[in-house]
């Protein structure tokens, strides 16, 4: 069984130094060099290029490097499956969730996992649509949510609900926004919006696009709560959703911009590696997000 052997691989190929990496799984730095040897013998190849201060994998090693992190991922899933009770699931769950997402949508689906499965560690890692799909492909997580969409064919995604975005802007009124909005009152707007990556910012991205909006100019921002304040502040006008803006509205900081009465929906997804199909944690997680639906 190679399984401590792909490990030791794996993680010689991320930290990119023997000594590091024994550091790091707790063995001897010859076992570290035996495990590599054997590998490079079983599959008659050079897996490193090494140096004495670090190594560099080898195309043929980026090759196992891939199958190595799933081959490690089935092993641990079958293993968790064997030892796990028949009715109980437990272990460690982790769930990768975009920004939205993760800060005011995740929480109650959390809450509803905890009630039902209290023996099971949650944890939760929070990125843009973008980075979280990665986290999905090098199963850095167990399943992820997300507000844009992928194309990564090695991956399945699925929706589990549905999301209103609001155009929002003061309630000071600093940009003199008043009465029936249309069009024409958003052009040659500054515009905040979420940085490269966020489903958020290809949405916007659409809606100007779509519109043949003219945009004096943008401010990124990497935080739904970076975003609020600077349009409170009167610094521009900006899209998102509504569950993002419920407690700003309630306490009158922001107004929403309607037009023509047409929400704007997406639609949010979970997506998987098909590894991970049948983890029992991860089959429990679906079964809430379906059930919400």
């Amino acid at each position: 069984m190679y399984y401590d052997a792909l490990k030791t691989f794996v993680t010689l190929a991320e930290v990119k130094n023997f000594t590091k990496a024994s550091e790091h799984l707790h063995i001897s730095q010859p076992s570290v060099s035996l495990h590599i040897k054997n590998l490079e013998r079983e599959f008659q190849t050079e897996l490193f290029i090494r140096s004495p201060k670090h190594v560099q994998i080898t195309p043929t090693g980026n090759i196992l490097y891939n199958r190595a992190k799933q081959m490690i991922s089935i092993y641990e899933q079958t293993r968790e499956d064997i030892l796990e009770h028949h009715n109980s699931i437990q272990g460690e769950l982790i769930i990768g969730a975009s920004f939205t997402i993760g800060e005011y949508i995740l929480p109650s689906y959390l809450s509803e996992l905890q009630r039902n499965f209290p023996k099971l560690e949650l944890k939760v890692v929070i990125g843009n649509t973008e980075e979280i799909v990665e986290y999905v492909r090098l199963f850095q997580v167990d399943i992820g949510l997300i507000e844009g969409q992928t194309n990564d064919k090695e991956l399945s995604i699925h929706s589990f609900m549905q999301d209103e975005l609001v155009i929002i802007y003061p309630n000071s009124n600093h940009l003199k926004l008043k009465g029936n909005i249309t069009m024409a009152d958003l052009q040659n707007r500054t515009w905040v919006t979420r940085e490269e990556g966020s489903g958020t910012r290809e949405y916007l991205k659409h809606f100007i696009r779509t519109n043949g909006l003219k945009v004096k100019s943008f401010l990124t921002i990497s935080s739904n709560q970076g975003i609020k304040e600077s349009v409170i502040q009167g610094m521009g006008i900006s899209l998102l959703s509504y569950s993002v803006i419920e407690r700003e509205l309630k306490h009158g900081d922001l107004s929403i911009i309607r037009l023509e009465n047409k929400p704007f929906m997406r639609t949010l997804s979970y997506v998987y590696s098909p590894i991970m199909k049948n983890k029992r944690s991860v089959v429990a997680i679906i079964k809430v997000l379906n059930h919400n639906d």
